[in-house]
């Protein structure tokens, strides 16, 4: 069953909505990232034990590297859905 140019449509401003969103999220994470490190220097600089904040440091890459494939995904289904909706003739009248 073929998918109608108005469901398509939808589909590619749901996916543009979640890339959006998937931006924001990075932004917020590499925030995180800086609000932690700076933690950890003033662990350091107090002479507190700073291996469990550099841990959250590490869990917080590791995490902002499977945020940036999943919207390397969206990006590419954006892109996808752009292409189907873009080669799509228009209904006749």
């Amino acid at each position: 069953m073929a998918i109608s140019l108005a469901e398509r449509t939808e589909q590619l401003h749901a996916e543009q909505r979640l890339l959006v969103k998937a931006d924001a999220d990075i932004d917020e994470g590499w925030r995180r990232i800086h609000d932690q490190e700076d933690r950890v220097r003033e662990l350091r600089a107090s002479g507190h034990d700073a291996r469990q904040a550099e841990r959250l440091v590490d869990l917080l890459r590791q995490t902002l590297v499977e945020w940036e494939r999943h919207r390397t995904l969206i990006a590419e289904r954006v892109n996808y859905l752009r292409q189907e909706v873009d080669s799509t003739p228009p209904a006749a009248s």
